[in-house]
This record gives structure tokens, C-alpha cells and sequence, in this order.
């Protein structure tokens, strides 16, 4: 197969699973995807976007795609989320992760394992959450993010978003691991701090993973060296 044939078929349209590794933003990945592409088929640009971004503390699925199939982003964006991860009740951080210093602690003595089943139930189907000040979202034309690494303080409404499941896969305390399903939007961070608010304690997100996005699973996603071969062939 020629180079040409293969230049076309990214410039036509492909979607493209990665495995987004620790301590990468979702935007380094795909600048990352769009010059390997480049390099390989000496193009001088070519449209390159993701379907969701992933904090640069989570791993796991970022769907990639790449020419005309970028029109379809959103459609990817809208469909149905899981993931896996690690929240440690007993303490509280202003990003709801581990980005920031924890700033407060609780004594977990009083959390049974009957109590943090039964409290995960307040937190399927629909439900109001409010986003992190750490995140990404446009507030009066800043992210929030920038205002809140200035020291500054607002109001963020609360969103209704979705979750179809919220279970708790091992319990070893300070540390519970958990399985979630959630509509576009969902903040998981959100959900690790409100989870531990609820439960008269304190807690944040220690570990995150994407796993699905609608049909799409993290075990048919390859990582960045992988692609690079792949692009060599």
C-alpha cells in the first residue's frame, strides 16, 4: 500500500483508540498524534481532536480522530462513560485529586462498609453535581482553573448529569475502589469529594480510569509508542 493511499485514509477520516498515559493532558496527546501523522506523511496540516478529555492525573481511553471524522466528535463526546479508579475518604483537597496538598482531615473510624455501600446509592441516576474550581470549564471568560491558582474564589452553578452505576469493587480503608457509568459531563472528582462529604467524612479522587466510551473498550487502545510503529509499516 503506498504512503498516498495511507495519507488519504487519515485525511478522509479515522477514529483512532488511545491509551492516555499519566501525567499527559488529553491536548499533548493529540499534538502528539498530529505530528507523528505529519512526520510520517510529510502533510503540512491535518485536522486532529479528541472526544473527551481525561485530567492529566487519569489514564486510560481517549478516542482520537483524525481528518472529516473530526465532524463527528461530538457524537462520540455524548455517548455513555465508565471508569475505575480510587477514592481515599479521611481527607479533602481543594482539585478533589491529588493536583493539590490535602488541606483537611477526618477520622474514618465511624465509616462501615454497610454505610459506604448504602450512601453510593445517593449518588446514581440523576443527580445534581457541582464541577471542581480546578477544571477546565469558561467562567466569564476565564477557565477555572486560572482563577482558582490566583487565590480567587466564585460561584459555580450546579449541572445535572447521569449516573447508571456506582459500585464499590474493594474496600480497604482509607482507600475504596469503585466502578462508574455516567452521562457526558460527569465529574468524577466531584463525585469522590460529594461521596465523602456524605458520608460525614472527607474525600478525594487518588487514582482514575477511563475504561469505555459507548461500545468503545481501553482494551482496544494502543499507546503512543504503538502508533508510532504502526505508522512506520
Amino acid at each position: 500500500m503506498s504512503s498516498q493511499v495511507l495519507d488519504n485514509s487519515y485525511l478522509t477520516g479515522k477514529v483512532l483508540l488511545f491509551d492516555k498515559p499519566l501525567n499527559w493532558t488529553s491536548f499533548q496527546v493529540v499534538n502528539k498524534v498530529r505530528w507523528m501523522i505529519k512526520q510520517r506523511y510529510g502533510l503540512k496540516k491535518i485536522k486532529v481532536g479528541h472526544a473527551g478529555t481525561l485530567d492529566p492525573l487519569a489514564t486510560g481511553l481517549l478516542i482520537i480522530c483524525t481528518g472529516k471524522e473530526t465532524k463527528n466528535i461530538t457524537t462520540y463526546q455524548a455517548q455513555e462513560k465508565e471508569y475505575t479508579g480510587t477514592i481515599t475518604l479521611g481527607a479533602t483537597t481543594p482539585s478533589y485529586d491529588l493536583e493539590t496538598e490535602i488541606d483537611q482531615t477526618f477520622s474514618t473510624d465511624h465509616l462501615t462498609e454497610d454505610l459506604l455501600q448504602q450512601t453510593t446509592e445517593q449518588f446514581t441516576g440523576d443527580i445534581q453535581q457541582r464541577p471542581p474550581i480546578f477544571s477546565a470549564i469558561k467562567q466569564e471568560g476565564k477557565r477555572l482553573y486560572e482563577l482558582a491558582r490566583e487565590g480567587k474564589t466564585t460561584e459555580i452553578p450546579t449541572r445535572a448529569v447521569h449516573v447508571s452505576a456506582f459500585e464499590l469493587t474493594k474496600i480497604e480503608l482509607p482507600e475504596v475502589d469503585f466502578r462508574i457509568a455516567c452521562s457526558k459531563g460527569t465529574y468524577i472528582r466531584s463525585l469522590a469529594n460529594d461521596y465523602g462529604a456524605a458520608l460525614n467524612n472527607g474525600g478525594h479522587l487518588s487514582a482514575l480510569r477511563r475504561t469505555k466510551i459507548g461500545n468503545y473498550n481501553v482494551q482496544d487502545a494502543m499507546g503512543l509508542e504503538e502508533f508510532e510503529k504502526l505508522l512506520s509499516f
